[in-house]
């Protein structure tokens, strides 16, 4: 048997980057898909004969690295001529009928572009166009728009003219729209920075045990002491090489700041215990992690136990799109123990290869840009936000604007709880000098001085409070057929919990044939239980509507997805389900009713009486009317719909019960209630649809 060598291990060897050795061997034709692929020993002995020559040729040795850089440049290019070589031939068969035809065009084109605000005085589209006002008042004309040189016309209009004249529009920014803007770094000055990752998980499969072992042994201790954490995420070195972690709760708040329009991690590492395997958290960090379009590195955790059983693990994940290297999938797997610190070596070895293969650059120099993680009002420091920085260098006195609010950098406060003058790229550290508590996942910018922070900041205030006059809403039911016919729609996403697994996946497999060509149903997580906060979280990043299947949003989830504009629908049967959906996608769907929650009381105990069983509640939300429809909810599963045949208070009937009050609820027609039930007070309301 002839021996195997890993790509990321001879790139070590030769000083080289696994991407570069990896690109030269498919160029001779070797099968290698990344750098934990295997080579044979013989083709490992030719590359190293190819690249080590060089340094034994006796040359000078200040031509040494000159002439090993000549001979890689000019392997990539003859790969850039061979590569080139079609489109060279293409371009020749095209030349001769339009000599210099590709220069013109894009010459033109950056000619002929202008701005233009929400309202265009016609003249001064005139001049902008550069034809005389005639012929714009004669288009204007032509699309139904009786306007003067002196009158205004909107965007809308001014572009269809504009475009008849071959000139094309964009929308004048104002400046906070210019600040927040995304900035393209210049290439030449990107430099690597450290990865930053998150670690998410089943809850107990260790987590928090590895981040504790990973930040003790791993962080550079230059200062006494032992280590105190001040914020949610922090930096260690290993092999020269930094790496960020975010200290987050879970999925929740990694897909929390990803609704917020951010993308802060680039890698997510998913820990796994290998004697309990995929759980349902487990499940849902996957689902949030390939949302959010991250690579991921699974921890095999818990090698240690008698019970550890990781083909097991491996094989669980291919059931969720997650194959393993060793299985033929791209998937990293290694196999560590948190208690003990075997393999954490390797898992840190892994995070920097995969650092290295997606190529995470920033321009330290450039007006440092950055994300918040977490922020808090701290009752000696003020405002005080958690920044990740992405591009460029935070310094004391920079002034800044972070979401809706604005400010100049009092101080910056490390990991360690060290005061810094300079933050560079992927440093978390603690900003003070806020003028508000700002959001996770705002963008934080730094600008030229105070005066431009604070219009920015008074801009964004002002748009934040047109947002709350009129919310603009997500992707319902109710509107997906004009959103269809608009285009705005090419797929539903739908977050799917249901009862019981099974039914599940039943909801799942029956959705998914409804895709049509105009949309296609596309399933983001299915779960089993209440539907939560998480749950309304992930639809809000991901622009989906979420289904219950004989479940019900806990108080949290509902108020959240009021707050967030997001369509949360709750059936009982699975061709209503289907029926709605159907009618929804073909345009059909007429609700005439709507469920309106009233209330919820808990049952704190039951009493037997004649006819039938009462149950002695305490009201917790809103009221309990003696009209309204009720369900009972056993651990937030229905298990009985129907009226409330008698409401007391004490000996008396009464028509409500409001939030913190006890009362006597007997139910029509059930009487197994039991203690820790849920009574969940609803009435149906006509509703006239509007589009």
């Amino acid at each position: 048997m002839t021996n195997k060598i890993r790509i990321y291990e001879l790139a070590k060897e030769l000083d080289l980057k696994s991407k570069f050795v990896i690109e030269f061997l498919n160029d001779l034709g070797a099968d290698v898909s990344n750098h934990m692929s295997s080579i044979d020993e013989d083709i490992a002995n030719m590359l190293r004969e190819h690249f080590a020559p060089e340094e034994e040729a006796p040359v000078p040795e200040d031509d040494e690295p000159k002439v090993l850089k000549k001979k890689r440049r000019s392997f990539k290019k003859e790969e850039e001529e061979r590569d080139a070589g079609p489109k060279l031939r293409g371009k020749k068969k095209r030349g001769p009928r339009k000599p210099g035809a590709p220069e013109q065009p894009s010459a033109e084109k950056k000619a002929k572009r202008i701005t233009l605000g929400e309202r265009v005085a016609v003249n001064e589209l005139v001049q902008k166009i550069g034809v005389s006002g005639a012929e714009v008042v004669k288009q204007l004309m032509k699309i139904g728009v009786m306007a003067s040189l002196a009158q205004s016309v909107d965007y809308e209009i001014a572009a269809i003219v504009a475009s008849y004249f071959g000139v094309e529009t964009e929308p004048e920014r104002d400046l906070a729209e210019e600040i927040f803007a995304p900035a393209e770094p210049d290439p030449a000055k990107l430099v690597p920075r450290p990865p930053v990752v998150t670690i998410m998980g089943h809850v107990d499969h260790g987590k928090t045990t590895l981040l504790d072992f990973i930040r003790k042994t791993k962080v550079t201790a230059t200062e006494a002491g032992g280590i105190t954490q001040h914020i949610g995420a922090y930096q260690i070195e290993y092999n020269g090489k930094r790496i960020t972690f975010l200290d987050t709760p879970g999925h929740e708040a990694f897909t929390a700041i990803r609704a917020r329009g951010a993308r802060v991690t680039d890698i997510a590492v998913l820990v796994v215990a290998a004697n309990d395997g995929v759980m349902p958290q487990t499940v849902e960090a996957i689902n949030h992690a390939k949302a959010a379009g991250v690579p991921i590195i699974v921890a095999i955790n818990k090698m240690d136990l008698a019970a550890a059983n990781p083909d097991r693990v491996k094989q669980e994940l291919t059931e969720h799109g997650l194959v393993v290297e060793e299985w033929g999938g791209d998937t990293i797997a290694v196999p560590i123990s948190a208690l003990r610190g075997e393999g954490i070596e390797d898992l840190l070895e892994m995070i920097l290869l995969v650092a290295e293969m997606e190529d995470v650059k920033a321009d330290p120099d450039c007006p440092a840009r950055g994300t918040v993680i977490d922020a808090k009002l701290d009752r000696g420091r003020g405002p005080v936000a958690t920044v990740l920085i992405s591009q460029g260098t935070l310094r004391i006195g920079d002034a800044f604007v972070v979401g809706n609010y604005c400010g100049r950098v009092r101080a910056l406060i490390n990991d360690r709880g060290e005061q810094i003058k300079e933050a560079a790229p992927s440093m978390p550290v603690e900003v003070l000098g806020i003028t508000d508590v700002p959001q996770a996942g705002d963008s934080f910018v730094v600008v030229q001085d105070e005066q431009t922070a604070r219009q920015v900041a008074s801009i964004q205030q002002e748009k934040q409070r047109e947002r709350d006059l009129s919310r603009t809403s997500k992707v319902t039911l109710d509107d997906l057929y004009r959103r269809i016919q608009e285009g705005a729609v090419k797929e539903l996403n739908l977050v799917i919990k249901a009862d019981v697994q099974g039914s599940a996946e039943a909801v799942r497999a029956s959705l998914e044939k409804l895709s049509t060509d105009e949309v296609r149903v596309n399933v983001i997580h299915q779960g089993v239980g209440a539907i939560s906060e998480s749950d309304v979280l992930l639809a809000t990043a991901s622009d989906a509507v979420i289904i219950g299947f004989n479940v019900r949003p806990d108080s949290n989830a509902r108020k959240a997805a009021e707050r967030d504009g997001i369509d949360i629908r709750v059936y009982r049967v699975i061709y209503d389900l289907l029926d709605d959906v159907k009618a929804a996608m073909a345009g059909l769907l007429e609700p005439e009713f709507k469920e309106e929650f009233l209330g919820r009381a808990e049952v704190r105990k039951t009493f037997k009486v004649p006819g039938g069983v009462v149950a002695g509640c305490y009201v917790q939300e809103g009221k309990i009317s003696r009209s309204a429809e009720v369900r009972v909810l056993r651990d937030n599963v229905i298990v009985h719909e129907g009226k409330i045949s008698s409401l007391k208070r004490f000996k008396d009937d009464v028509r409500e019960v409001s939030h913190g009050y006890e009362c006597g609820i007997g139910l029509d027609r059930f009487n197994d209630i039991k203690e820790g039930d849920v009574i969940e007070a609803f009435v149906m309301v006509k509703v006239e649809r509007t589009l």
